[in-house]
């Protein structure tokens, strides 16, 4: 059975939205997680990129941030759209939610045993960071699930 076409306006709309949750999770977990950034013991672990001398990270860092963030709900949207079909749950937002669920489930505490194995940062600074993936996949597949999904709310695209 195929599954009705979705535009790539809400592909889009979707990613700009997750790019937004995920700065905003990462700039409270930031500052929540202060004391571990500003750790003398682990300056050296901070890439140059957020870090190039003692203090808050030069205006390149937070663009760079965005455009991977945009990325990341890019590729997110993308793959939610090509798979929704098979994803459970009784609505739109709920599939993108089990969707969440499901890619923090697969690459999110992945990531964080990896990290755990291979960087010397604090435990429990690799735990906030989880807890952060974990709720940017879950409010992004929330977003995602009422975004990508056909007869949303008629975009450009719809009407031409």
């Amino acid at each position: 059975m195929r599954q009705e076409s979705v535009g790539i306006g809400r592909v889009l709309l979707a990613a700009v939205l997750l790019m937004i949750v995920s700065q905003v999770v990462h700039t409270v977990g930031a500052f929540s997680a202060m004391g571990y950034y500003q750790d003398p013991e682990y300056v050296s672990v901070w890439s140059k990129l957020m870090m190039p001398e003692p203090g808050p990270p030069p205006p390149e860092f937070m663009w760079t941030s965005l455009a991977f963030a945009f990325i990341t709900g890019l590729l997110f949207a993308l793959v939610y759209n090509a798979v929704r079909g098979g994803v459970s749950g009784e609505s739109p937002a709920m599939k993108g939610l089990m969707f969440g669920w499901l890619v923090f489930v697969v690459a999110g505490i992945p990531a964080a045993l990896a990290m755990y194995l291979t960087i010397n940062v604090p435990p429990g600074l690799i735990l906030m960071w989880t807890g952060q993936a974990l709720l940017i996949y879950l409010v992004g597949g929330l977003i995602t699930g009422a975004v990508v999904r056909p007869g949303a709310a008629p975009t450009a695209e719809a009407a031409s």
